[in-house]
């Protein structure tokens, strides 16, 4: 599982960012990188990182780089998310029911 990965990956605004352009569909490197205030390598980077986590992928296209989504990539933070959700639910019904018998 990649979930440190996919949480590293996430934490990062401009990868957040370059996640959501790619909600539309898929785009080339250069695409990606004409709005940033950055390289065309540092987008690569920032795409690679994205890549090893799972949520992207990449295919070459001539000498273009195109970028997709990889939605199944955030399949494992989603199970994380649930679990972790149901476990603090179980705990605040618990707390509730605590608080509830001390009245």
């Amino acid at each position: 599982m990649h979930l440190d990965e996919t949480f590293a990956a996430l934490a990062d605004p401009t990868r957040r960012d370059i996640l959501a352009r790619l909600e539309s569909g898929e785009r080339t490197l250069s695409d990606l990188a004409a709005p940033l205030p950055m390289s065309l390598m540092a987008v690569q980077k920032h795409v690679q990182a994205l890549e090893a986590a799972g949520l992207v992928e990449t295919r070459k296209v001539g000498r273009s780089r195109h970028v997709r989504l990889r939605p199944a990539g955030l399949a494992p933070v989603t199970a994380w998310v649930r679990r972790a959700e149901a476990q603090w639910n179980a705990a605040f019904d618990r707390l509730a029911k605590v608080l509830e018998e001390d009245t």
